[in-house]
């Protein structure tokens, strides 16, 4: 049960829903679409960091278990806080609810992370407060505009589809940290 539950974080289902946000937001307001990318875009770095860091070169925090932020619970909480306020503004629903929801989806993830022996403790918090921050902030600058969202009807049902088709995939994204970071750590050294 809590790897079904930990899917729902994995890059190869968030990103392509990340990526759909980001197509939808610049067909409706480009400002909103740069937001996204960018705000997503430093929680990803922030996970990458923190990844090469440890496999890299070593590096972590023994004295609370850190290692990594945790990728899939950053994703999962800031990728379903953006895509359940997209969908619910596109239904004329409030987004502050939608938020919350999004903010459960992560911290659920966070718990399937612990519990599947993943990741410690410290390292979900980080990683659910990354990712709270990335929702968040998007979720304020959406609640913000006055955007008209671009076919809504059409763009929930292609997160849908996205959804159908990439839940329970995983990407390859930790075998090439793990393959490639200790190049960067000795170029570095």
């Amino acid at each position: 049960m809590w790897n079904a539950i930990s899917n729902v974080g994995d890059a190869a289902l968030t990103l392509p829903l990340a990526m759909a946000c980001a197509v939808w937001l610049r067909l409706s307001e480009p400002t909103l679409a740069r937001t996204w990318v960018f705000l997503l875009g430093i929680g990803t770095a922030l996970v990458g960091v923190t990844k090469i860091l440890y496999a890299g070169c070593g590096i972590s925090i023994s004295a609370i278990g850190f290692r990594v932020i945790s990728g899939h619970t950053m994703l999962a909480t800031s990728v379903w806080t953006a895509v359940l306020a997209l969908v619910f503004r596109g239904a004329g629903a409030s987004i502050s609810k939608a938020s919350v929801i999004g903010l459960v989806v992560g911290a659920l993830t966070a718990v399937a992370r612990v519990l599947d022996h993943a990741h410690a403790v410290s390292e979900v918090l980080a990683g659910w407060t990354v990712g709270a921050m990335v929702g968040i902030i998007f979720v304020g600058t959406l609640g913000r505009s006055r955007t008209q969202l671009f076919r809504p009807l059409a763009a929930a049902g292609t997160l849908f589809l996205i959804t159908s088709l990439a839940y329970g995939h995983h990407a390859p994204i930790q075998r090439l940290i793990d393959e490639h970071s200790h190049y960067l750590c000795a170029r570095t050294a």
